[in-house]
């Protein structure tokens, strides 16, 4: 299968979780034989914290600095693919989606990695860069990456004609066990991005454990916190970090945190990568809570949940016996059905599926 994509960025993870997961997936469906081509737009902020310079799995990179440049060639690949997908906050995602729409290519897709943010942003009102006019309802397939809820409002809101959940997953070969570094030791880590819409849980799950256990050190790393942000003398800062310098952050603390985004967390079934991260790490997790989490980790056993500051000190004061054994459940359920490998079968499967039905609708039309 020849898959092309166009996508946000693949070569750098700053300040993107979208490049671990399509690492890890392109490399797997490398493994399997598939043919992938990425399309990414060239910018420099991107260009400037550059992380990776070939695609995993031995696929294509194509980096470019405007649609018109690369138009002529996107068609041609797109021509010859089996599928191609369309990603949420691909910087030329409405021209890509024009061109792969009109092309002959027998499964057009599109890939909302934040299907909560769009639906939400719509419900506001606000205009959606990445989805034209027609919504989703000219696509052949719709991925999205969380389930539950959101897959119906995906039909309901934006005209999917056919919708498929594609989670987050995680590479164990990059994202596994390792032992404890000084520089990351930590009761309590946390890693992510900026956001306003996780400010209030982070609050509640970090800033006010750490206020009420000031004897506790809590490491935070990731992009985009500035001097406002209510940063105490037992927290400590370390910035952006490489996806091969996860491993390290992670094991170093006796527990890690999670915090998903406000649109992703109150529509639910929205497990972000970084919990499959630490997860593969062996790293026990405390997250904040939303709809169907039990369904990919079993609380209490896998991981920690966290309503309020009460609960991330209660994690905090389990023993460290305990906190292990459920890190190790964790790694055991992340590496059977969360890895790379396991999503870049589903992903073959349903387009297989996909295929199948077309070709049957196909002959019944033709009989």
């Amino acid at each position: 299968m020849k898959l092309v994509i166009f996508g946000l960025s693949v070569s750098s993870s700053w300040g993107n979780g979208h490049a671990t997961l399509w690492r890890g997936l392109c490399a797997s469906l490398g493994r399997q034989g598939h043919d992938v081509v990425f399309f990414e737009r060239d910018v420099p902020w991107y260009s400037s914290a550059r992380d990776l310079t070939e695609l995993p799995g031995g696929g294509e990179l194509v980096l470019y600095e405007s649609w018109e440049a690369v138009q002529a060639l996107a068609r041609r690949h797109v021509d010859e693919a089996d599928a191609a997908l369309v990603t949420s906050y691909c910087p030329d995602a409405l021209q890509a989606s024009e061109m792969v729409l009109h092309s002959v290519c027998p499964a057009r897709v599109f890939y909302d990695m934040d299907s909560p943010v769009t639906l939400a942003r719509i419900a506001k009102g606000e205009q959606v860069e990445y989805v034209g006019p027609r919504g989703y309802r000219d696509f052949d397939l719709v991925l999205s990456y969380a389930g539950g809820r959101t897959l119906t409002e995906l039909r309901r809101v934006l005209g999917a004609p056919r919708v498929a959940p594609l989670y987050g997953s995680v590479d164990p070969d990059i994202h596994k066990p390792t032992g404890a570094q000084a520089d990351y030791g930590a009761g309590l880590s946390y890693m992510g991005t900026y956001s306003a819409d996780r400010d209030a849980a982070l609050r509640a799950l970090f800033i006010e454990p750490a206020e009420r256990m000031p004897e506790r050190g809590f490491l935070m790393g990731g992009s985009s916190y500035n001097s406002d942000f209510p940063w105490l003398p037992n927290i400590y800062f370390v910035g952006h970090l490489t996806p091969a310098q996860h491993p390290d952050f992670y094991c170093s603390a006796g527990l890690t945190l999670n915090v998903t985004r406000g649109p992703m967390a109150e529509m639910g079934y929205c497990p972000s990568g970084r919990l499959f991260e630490a997860s593969a790490c062996g790293v026990p997790v405390l997250s904040d809570v939303w709809e169907g989490i039990e369904t990919f980790y079993s609380p209490g056993r896998e991981i920690l949940i966290g309503r309020s500051a009460d609960d991330a000190v209660a994690a905090l004061l389990r023993s460290p016996e305990e906190l292990a054994r459920i890190g190790r459940n964790a790694r055991e359920r992340t590496l059977a059905l969360h890895t790379a490998d396991v999503r870049a079968l589903e992903l073959e499967n349903v387009l297989g599926a996909w295929k199948s039905m077309a070709v049957e609708a196909g002959a019944v039309c033709g009989a």
